[in-house]
């Protein structure tokens, strides 16, 4: 099915991801840095080919399954990354199917029907056409499993320790522990439920302990896992990598008619109407389609409630199923728990809480398997084959989409051969350990490009070489990658200039991020006498070779970088504070470093401001509502990130009705000068060679 839908039937497609572009491109990455070493568990994530000159530190940046990217990451190695991630999702459709299987079979399903399930779940329309794009998320072969684990605590009389029972429960939660952050968070509150129904009702010691033993193990398997999260953070008071806020959990919380609403990619146009009408008439999507339960689900589901209904009536208990279904439809609905937390408690890390509809899903299946599995008990075995088989070919069918979204495979295939065109072609004009600056300047991750530049876009070039360093990849809000931004209002001839300094061999531009393809400066650098090119076949991507300097010198930022307390943009040019706000900047250098600083500040009402540096008092300020300058000289700046605080006398007032209306304090000039001219300043040590990392 899977060859079948995605044309994989030679070795030579298997070289050619499923998808190219976007969020693609930043999975493809994270199977990259694994193959190189650089992201092993519990250790600093250092990228060494990215964020040049410096290597990009991604610590801050949550990234779940790294065991998973780190055995593909290894098996990229032997067959290509391409091939490793198509490997991949075809292992998460196998691995998705056999844990349904097995776990319907241990519910007394009959093969057949366990068989068909299986297939629908692993084919599950809101895991599958997620796709490479959003590769921890198509892995869901721990959710049967967790469900089965859940069950067991909230309902088995035969639950003991020494019983398979209390494996399948201990191993269900490392598993989950260590995979999507999602899918565990739901796990927890149906495992959370299940405890209270134990507790409340049998108070069985022996699942009681299990589940709880589950649940800590769990929970130690993920901080495990996360580790480097918390304990190798460069700045603690620099912005989050990922912004979420309140209004993301309304707009990607679960819509219930979204359940039931065909994907327009459907290969059945009278369905695709449905998703075509919802786009007319819907204004508020977040990840449309993506809980669509497919005909077979809905079924179920509709099974499930008549059923409930039916036995609520006649004052007899609901099946489990539909308090788990119920519970799931309460809390992540929009309006529901999760924005309640979100608003109030600001919970706002999960935000996508359509994403629960997988183990909706999945409780609908075992739901129908289980019934369909009886009603066909006494049925000849011909008639429960072929109702079988029916449900499984109606089921593919409709959760299937008539092609594999996003790029089409013809563009897929021109691109990669584009890009390793060029990559062959830049390894054999530039040196081992050559660094590569990247036009537009980007950050990592989650940023608005320019024009029709996609987001992770400048990722393509890393993928494809093996001993090349890039500028991209650095994090953003970081006072590291600060020096890049300030390159971008040079004039063509300054940047060059600026590039050969800090030791760059060659300058590469995507024509997508410029509104004129890049003309004008191609055209100028020509001028300059930059013509030596290295081109993509498909015209977007042009790498100009540079002539570096040696010995080259670290790049320097002219400004400060802002941190938390900052509302994130200006307002008439001043950058406003909303209560201790917090700067840093990055000093490249091995010794410390003295420079100037000068701050403008003014305040809302009267007050007085308090500037430390990693926690010592430098000045105290009495600011007003006008602009007053705060001058220091010949600060010293030790090697590594430097942090600056900005302390109020005064809490934070509102002003006006806009977006930043709670305000303490503002910043109308910041400017930070080395005392030593930056030419003078000592040399970068040599570049690293790819893979000669101690890890």
């Amino acid at each position: 099915m899977w060859l079948w839908h995605y044309q994989r039937w030679t070795l030579q497609s298997w070289q050619v991801p499923t998808d190219y572009r976007g969020d693609a491109h930043e999975v493809l990455a994270r199977l990259q840095a694994a193959a190189e070493g650089d992201t092993w568990p519990m250790s600093p994530q250092v990228i060494e080919r990215l964020g040049a000159p410096f290597q990009a530190r991604w610590n801050a940046y949550p990234a779940p399954d790294k065991p998973l990217m780190l055995a593909l990451g290894g098996v990229s190695r032997w067959i290509g990354l391409f091939a490793a991630a198509n490997l991949g999702l075809l292992l998460a459709q196998v691995s998705a199917a056999l844990a349904f299987y097995l776990v319907a079979r241990q519910l007394r399903c009959r093969w057949e029907w366990a068989w068909a399930g299986a297939l629908l779940f692993a084919y599950t329309y809101q895991a599958f056409h997620r796709g490479l794009a959003h590769f921890s998320f198509v892995f869901t072969w721990t959710i049967p499993l967790g469900l089965l684990a859940v069950w067991l605590v909230a309902g088995s009389r035969r639950l003991r320790w020494h019983s398979g029972g209390a494996v399948v429960c201990i191993g269900a939660g490392v598993a989950l522990g260590a995979h999507n952050p999602y899918y565990y968070f739901f796990w927890l509150q149906l495992m959370g439920w299940a405890l209270v129904a134990q507790w409340l009702g049998a108070r069985r010691r022996a699942a009681l302990s299990v589940g709880l033993a589950s649940v800590g193990l769990s929970l130690l398997v993920f901080v495990a896992a996360n580790l480097e999260t918390w304990i190798h953070i460069e700045d603690a008071n620099a912005l989050p990598l990922l912004e979420r806020n309140y209004s993301g959990t309304e707009r990607y919380a679960l819509k219930p008619v979204e359940m039931f609403i065909p994907p327009t990619v459907h290969r059945w146009e009278w369905l695709a109407f449905f998703g075509y009408r919802y786009n007319r008439w819907s204004d508020w999507r977040g990840e449309p389609y993506l809980p669509y339960l497919g005909v077979v689900g809905m079924a179920g589901l509709i099974w499930l409630v008549w059923a409930s209904a039916t036995r609520l009536l006649r004052r007899r208990s609901v099946p489990g199923t539909a308090l788990s279904v119920g519970w799931f439809l309460g809390y992540a609905s929009v309006g529901g728990v999760t924005n309640l937390l979100a608003f109030f408690w600001g919970l706002n890390v999960f935000r996508a809480t359509n994403r629960v509809t997988i183990f909706i899903s999945a409780l609908v299946l075992f739901y129908l398997m289980f019934r369909l599995s009886r009603l066909s008990a006494n049925w000849p075995r011909w008639l429960r084959w072929s109702a079988a088989g029916a449900v499984v070919a109606l089921g593919l069918l409709d959760q299937v989409p008539r092609s594999a979204g996003g790029m089409p495979t013809t563009e897929i295939v021109a691109a990669v051969q584009s890009d390793r065109e060029l990559g062959h072609a830049m390894e054999a004009a530039l040196p081992e350990g050559a660094m590569v600056f990247q036009l537009p300047v980007l950050g990592f991750p989650e940023v608005l490009p320019p024009h029709r530049l996609s987001d992770y876009e400048h990722f393509r070039p890393y993928l494809v070489t093996s001993h090349l360093r890039y500028s991209y990849g650095a994090a953003k809000y970081r006072a590291r990658g600060r020096w890049q931004r300030d390159l971008e209002t040079l004039g063509p001839a300054a940047l060059v200039q600026a590039l050969e300094s800090y030791g760059f061999s060659a300058l590469y531009l995507n024509r997508k991020g410029f509104p004129d393809r890049a003309e004008r400066l191609l055209s100028e650098l020509t001028r300059l006498g930059y013509d030596r090119r290295i081109e993509g076949s498909l015209g977007n991507q042009v790498v100009i070779l540079l002539r570096p300097q040696t010995p080259a010198r670290l790049p320097l930022a002219r400004a400060l970088t802002y941190g938390k307390g900052w509302h994130l943009r200006t307002e008439d040019g001043v950058r406003w504070a909303y209560g201790d706000a917090a700067m840093s900047f990055f000093n490249p250098f091995p010794q410390p470093l003295a420079v100037d600083l000068h701050l403008g500040l003014s305040g809302v009402t009267p007050r007085e401001l308090t500037l430390e540096l990693e926690g010592r008092k430098l000045q105290t300020l009495a600011v007003g509502a006008k602009s007053t300058s705060l001058q220091l000289d010949n600060v010293t700046l030790v090697p590594g990130v430097n942090r600056f605080t900005l302390r109020s006398s005064q809490p934070a007032e509102r002003k006006g009705n806009g977006p930043y209306q709670l305000r303490s304090f503002g910043l109308h000039a910041a400017t930070i000068k080395p005392r030593v001219p930056v030419a003078d300043s000592p040399p970068a040590a040599p570049p690293r060679p790819p893979g000669s990392s101690p890890r």
